[in-house]
């Protein structure tokens, strides 16, 4: 009986520049530490790269000039209602590239948070206010004299409508969640939520706006020389420097697929390989819904799709298997048969990726750890083995 689970490991690597060979480096990297660390890769192990340093080996940049540039072509215009983005100095960056691109631009803003948990205002002071956010819209001065400037993030200490607004004289701040409200002030939008862009988009059709964009059609196509992302365009983005931001990587099946591939070949096993970005896992503090990107996946090998077929065993244990001998109890999870799998409840059913994903992030962190490359151990083991 094995004595140890899963393992989780950050992997350091060099720096990785704009054109350098990411499947090389990855490969090479795993390969090193597996060496000078002493331990040995086996079938259905797990490496994943994030996305930030695939998208640099890509050159898949993009500047502030580049998006006007896109903005201008889509709004010609030149008056944009820029709908519910989310509040961040990093990840929604391109609005300065966005402001660039209109002579007048509507900014709605949602509240009490954005869509991914950042505050704004409690509930509380919302209900102390009489506001009721599912129908009620304000104007930047009704707010400010219900609120104040209670627009700073308590973790960032950012007011970001005095932030966003910086990016031009030229905007105007409404706090709304309707984003169908938008079209009071103008009939061409641009819809900057994640995960709900879908539906804002259609509920703006729908309502008989004249022009829908969302952040996923800006650079859907390289403009200009620009960096691109056919079905995220600026999604998933994050700022590179003051006038330029780094899109989500390309191509993704093809780098993890040349991973593996290198992997195989000097080892002998059947490695699967993702590309990571968010986590999916919300911050029990801060309240905050750690997924600003499209997707925690964007590439991955074939062995990763599905769902974990899991038996609940702390609930088997007071049950089915009470009273069973460790021995009795791996084989009944070794062979999982459908009756016993009936009365276990299952797990939360959630994908791999998303899963992976969400550990290799916490593993890997944001910040100086310098370990872009996690290789997962064991995952795919239970207790029968």
């Amino acid at each position: 009986m094995k004595t140890v689970g899963t393992i989780a490991r950050g992997i350091r690597a060099p720096m990785i520049k704009v054109g350098d060979d990411i499947a090389a480096i990855v490969a090479n990297s795993v390969l090193t530490a597996a060496t000078a660390e002493g331990f040995a890769l086996r079938d259905r192990d797990v490496v994943a790269v994030t996305e930030a340093v695939v998208a640099r080996a890509q050159n898949n940049f993009a500047t502030t000039a580049q998006i006007a540039a896109d903005i201008r072509r889509k709004f010609p215009g030149g008056v944009v209602a820029v709908t519910h983005p989310i509040f961040s100095r990093n990840r929604f960056s391109a609005l300065q590239g966005i402001a660039q691109g209109c002579d007048k631009l509507y900014l709605m803003l949602q509240y009490p948070s954005d869509e991914v948990g950042n505050h704004l205002i409690s509930w509380d002071d919302l209900d102390a206010a009489g506001v009721n956010p599912y129908t009620d819209l304000l104007t930047e001065a009704q707010y400010r004299e219900k609120f104040g400037h209670n627009t700073v993030l308590e973790y960032t200490g950012v007011d970001y409508a005095e932030f966003y607004k910086g990016f031009g004289d030229h905007i105007e701040i409404i706090f709304c969640n309707d984003v169908r409200r938008a079209l009071e002030f103008c009939p061409h939008v641009l819809c900057c939520d994640i995960h709900s862009r879908a539906r804002s988009k259609r509920l703006l059709k729908e309502a008989g706006a004249q022009t829908v964009y969302g952040l996923d059609d800006v650079l859907a196509e390289s403009v200009d020389g620009s960096g691109y992302h056919e079905q995220y365009g600026l999604l998933g983005s994050n700022k590179a420097k003051e006038d330029s931001l780094k899109l989500f990587p390309r191509n993704c099946d093809a780098v993890v697929t040349d991973i593996a591939a290198k992997l195989h070949a000097a080892t002998g096993k059947q490695i699967e390989v993702m590309i990571y970005g968010d986590g999916a896992f919300k911050d029990p503090v801060a309240h905050i819904w750690e997924l600003a990107d499209p997707v925690v996946s964007p590439g991955f090998t074939p062995g990763l799709r599905g769902m974990p077929n899991e038996l609940k065993l702390k609930y088997l244990l007071d049950r089915e298997l009470k009273g069973k001998s460790d021995d009795e109890v791996r084989k009944a999870i070794a062979n999982k048969n459908s009756q016993l799998a009936d009365s276990a409840l299952g797990t939360t059913p959630r994908h791999y990726t998303d899963l992976l994903g969400s550990l290799c992030d916490l593993v890997s962190g944001s910040g100086d750890k310098g370990t872009p490359i996690v290789l997962v151990q064991g995952y795919f083991d239970n207790y029968s083995a």
